[in-house]
């Protein structure tokens, strides 16, 4: 048996045999300074999990506010895009979308000077959050009915380098650890008839840049950026290329210069240009090894995140800078498992993919039944909801009822047993006419699934610390 050691030398030396077409200059350039054989291989293995959320965001950004072309474009930099209806099947950009809180972004560029958030006053019922996420994928500030309640308010957001004074009648001041950012709105539906209330509070939502809040002259614009291209394939062969690009709007923190003076050495950082198709053919392999092993490393870490409840993993993965403190694992897992996720407080997301004996569960094999006992619901200050997920792509499903999820306010249009607990079927087809109210519809094939409980209860019963709390999601039963 080969081990890795044995593994890397014999694929370097036959790429140091079989290659002859190697650019000379990139030899050269990097024989002097590139790490020794496992030691780039790591270095690649590292940066890969330290890099895969920051890529991701970028991949999600290109794709959002500047390829207008790309299918899922939404608005420029710094211009508000309500979506006045719910997540679809026909919308693939984001993994493991959310369908019941109609969504609204802005992608912010931050280099010129701040820009202020404005929300309307709101239903104090009616739950809604804007979760600002960096370039870092660190959640680092909050607006809503939970962070900051349901009144009017305006909110500055700045970037890294800003230095200057608050102004009169800005609530709070959040600054993000990177030069481009995302707010992410959340707006409450609570049932189909209702997305026109959506419509109104979505209209009050205001965003202006700070001189404009002002009344002022804004300042000269920041410097035109040649974004690059990205795609699927194009992350396989230029993930590198891409991580190297977006650092540059992204000053270090404390906790990231080891990382950093790491990928440094394999030629990515301030003052670098790295280029994966000029490397040498030996070193091409180092970095797909490091980059494969960094995969299946995090592809392992989601696949055992948090605490296995019933068969549900129930994990508070997202947070802000401090609750990764250079965990960079965590991170990656966080953004693997569904990028943009809230911090726990906001919403804590228990997600299965087996019933609760440990089978995987398969929409083509059987049928299910997910059982809450009389008054053990989700405990939660909002609002929850179970959704449902292709288990390959973890997207949404197409079905004959359109339905995506079943989430609490439907709750009335639902049928309850006799004796007061509540039952959902899990199944591909119709579960028949007397519990369709019910029926979750699932995919002719493996099956994903991720509950939501926005603003849960932090007074028992409590999903809260994740996985710790004396709140647990029921198994789901294989049906009979």
């Amino acid at each position: 048996m080969l081990t890795k050691r044995d593994l890397l030398c014999s694929a370097a030396m036959t790429a140091l045999v079989a290659t002859t077409a190697k650019s000379t200059s990139a030899i050269a350039q990097n024989k002097a300074d590139w790490p020794r054989l496992l030691e780039a291989k790591d270095i690649a293995e590292q940066g890969f999990i330290y890099g895969l959320p920051i890529v991701m965001n970028y991949a999600i950004m290109y794709e959002y506010a500047i390829d207008r072309n790309s299918g899922q474009f939404k608005a420029p930099f710094n211009q508000i895009k309500n979506e006045p209806n719910v997540y679809t099947y026909k919308d693939t950009a984001i993994v493991t979308p959310n369908s019941d809180t109609p969504y609204s972004f802005v992608w912010l560029d931050l280099r010129a000077e701040p820009v202020v958030l404005s929300v309307p006053a709101n239903d104090p019922k009616r739950y809604y959050s804007i979760m600002l996420c960096d370039g870092n994928t660190y959640n680092y500030g909050y607006v809503g009915t939970r962070a900051t309640g349901s009144e009017a308010g305006d909110y500055m957001v700045v970037g890294p380098d800003w230095k200057g004074d608050t102004p009169a009648g800005i609530k709070q001041v959040f600054r993000s650890s990177t030069q481009f950012s995302l707010a992410g709105y959340r707006t409450q539906l609570f049932g189909p008839d209702d997305l026109d209330n959506v419509k109104k509070v979505q209209a009050g939502y205001k965003v202006q840049m700070l001189s404009a809040y002002l009344k002022q002259t804004p300042p000269g614009a920041a410097p035109t950026v040649d974004f690059p291209k990205i795609d699927k394939e194009l992350v396989k062969t230029n993930f590198f290329e891409y991580l190297d690009f977006a650092l540059q709007f992204a000053p270090p923190e404390a906790k990231e210069m080891e990382i950093r003076a790491r990928l440094a050495r394999i030629g990515i950082g301030p003052g670098r240009t790295f280029s994966f198709k000029d490397l040498p053919l030996e070193h091409k392999i180092e970095l797909g090894l490091g980059m494969k092993e960094g995969q299946r490393k995090i592809d392992e870490a989601v696949a055992n995140a948090g605490k296995a409840i019933n068969g549900w993993r129930v994990s508070g993965l997202p947070g802000n800078s401090a609750h990764y403190n250079g965990d960079w694992l965590k991170r990656a897992v966080a953004a693997q498992a569904g990028i943009y996720g809230n911090d726990p407080e906001e919403a804590t997301y228990p997600y299965t993919r087996i019933d609760g004996d440990g089978r995987t569960l398969d929409g083509s094999k059987g049928n299910y039944t997910l059982t809450f006992p009389p008054g053990q619901q989700p405990p939660v200050n909002a609002f929850w909801s179970l959704t449902m997920y292709d288990g390959k792509s973890q997207l949404l499903i197409e079905n004959p009822i359109n339905r995506y999820l079943i989430n609490s306010p439907m709750l009335p249009s639902m049928k309850k047993n006799a004796d007061g607990s509540l039952t959902l079927y899990i199944q591909n087809k119709s579960p028949g006419a007397d519990k369709e109210s019910n029926w979750l519809p699932a995919p002719n094939d493996t099956i994903y699934l991720v509950m939501r409980l926005y603003w849960p209860k932090i007074e028992p019963p409590s999903i809260l610390p994740p996985g710790e709390g004396t709140w647990k999601p029921p198994g789901i039963q294989a049906a009979h």
